[in-house]
């Protein structure tokens, strides 16, 4: 019978020698709960098992590396990894499609954006009162789209609904926002 090896002696088995074995074992260790925890955060199953397989794909190629001795456990790092690595690929080619977007809007602009009359409003009203009594539907839109900076589609596969949904919610939230700061 062989000896179960502890997760920080599998990763110094595959970033010193390649050890296929330790990193299959890892892989079979970790990857079905890593998977479980990001699709709490991402509804579409396929960029989850991507998001795993890029995850751990990283270590193999050494890209990731683990340093023991510090008081971060395997677990927690593979978490960091894999939820990085979802973000990266929620935003995917967004950054330039949403600067894209910001010009166009630039380009057309007469009146000012429900953006810019809420941080006007910050100056003259209670924007984190405002906030506080938007419902956690409309908040949790809020916080993808414009704090995490991610598109409608972005924001829909994270939450779990439909694109239209988050727009509608986004208008909501907007809407409350001016109403509450006006």
């Amino acid at each position: 019978m062989s000896e179960t090896r502890t997760d920080g002696e599998l990763l110094r088995a595959v970033a010193a020698d390649g050890d296929r074995r330790a990193f299959e074992e890892l892989y079979r260790r970790h990857a079905p709960w890593l998977a479980a925890r990001l699709r709490g955060r991402c509804a579409d199953a396929g960029v989850v098992d991507d998001v795993v397989q890029e995850t751990f794909l990283a270590i193999w190629r050494g890209k990731a590396r683990f340093r023991e001795g510090h008081s971060e456990d395997a677990a927690g790092w593979l978490w960091r990894i894999g939820s990085r690595r979802l973000i990266d690929a929620l935003r995917g080619d967004g950054a330039r499609g949403r600067l894209r977007q910001a010009l166009a809007r630039l380009r057309h602009r007469d009146e000012a954006s429900a953006e810019e009359r809420v941080l006007a409003g910050v100056e003259h009203g209670d924007l984190a009162g405002a906030l506080v009594r938007l419902s956690p539907e409309l908040r949790a839109v809020l916080q993808a789209t414009v704090i995490d900076g991610l598109t409608t589609r972005e924001a829909a596969v994270l939450l779990g609904i439909p694109p239209g949904t988050v727009k509608t919610r986004a208008m909501r939230a907007r809407k409350q926002l001016r109403e509450a700061l006006a």
